[in-house]
């Protein structure tokens, strides 16, 4: 497919905390959550950097190859290339992207809400006519994601994200810093959850959020689908 003139890359952001809280056990991103939407990017025709908070290659979460697109683009040199030097995220220029998208993982709950560079990146790419999209706990990016008036982003806007009872389910209640779900309603976020596990995503204008793993397919849809519609 022919790559739209007017389109400018999708910066794809993961995590790069590799440990779940005091537990000691590993985390980083979930997979599928970056390679569902990138499969979606491609077919479209339209391109994607990947950067993390530090950069280099990200823990990974999820590490699962029964998975086609996951084992599909674990044998594909140039997406192995790019995970392994991913990009520091503070050191790019947000006006050379269309749109940014947060991949989940646990590793989000502890390196992208405080992050300097996660903010400036959302603000800039929000005000400047982009989109801001996320899945699972991606939307960790927007807890603390403030437009240029101080208003957050996600004030009075519809989400969709990783669910208290999700993350009861699979008893990390406990463990992680706070609860995302329950800290973007406390940001003014109008919560749209699913029954748990189940695909949720919810376009809010140039907002786009999904609730878990199953959602990340249709996260990368609805930006194709919104970015095109605007080509």
């Amino acid at each position: 497919m022919t790559v739209p003139d007017n389109i400018k890359p999708i910066l794809c952001v993961v995590t790069s905390h590799p440990i779940r809280g005091d537990s000691g056990e590993p985390t980083g991103f979930a997979m599928v959550e970056l390679t569902h939407p990138l499969a979606v990017f491609r077919e479209a025709g339209i391109p994607a950097e990947i950067a993390s908070i530090r950069g280099g290659h990200p823990p990974i979460d999820f590490f699962d190859l029964k998975d086609p697109i996951n084992d599909r683009f674990w044998h594909d040199q140039e997406f192995r290339d790019a995970l392994a030097h991913s990009l520091i995220l503070g050191e790019l220029d947000p006006s050379s992207y269309s749109a940014v998208f947060f991949a989940g993982g646990h590793g989000t709950m502890w390196d992208f809400a405080d992050n300097v560079a996660v903010q400036r990146v959302i603000r800039d790419i929000y005000e400047a006519g982009g989109i801001v999209s996320a899945v699972c706990h991606g939307p960790a990016a927007l807890v603390n994601a403030r437009l240029s008036d101080g208003s957050y982003l996600v004030a009075a806007k519809k989400v969709a994200t990783f669910t208290d009872e999700e993350e009861a389910e699979v008893k990390y209640t406990k463990v992680v810093p706070y609860l995302l779900a329950t800290t973007l309603k406390e940001r003014g976020a109008l919560h749209q959850p699913a029954p748990n596990w189940t695909e949720k995503v919810v376009v809010d204008g140039r907002l786009i959020t999904g609730q878990n793993p199953a959602s990340a397919h249709g996260v990368g849809q609805a930006v194709v689908d919104q970015l095109t519609a605007k080509s």
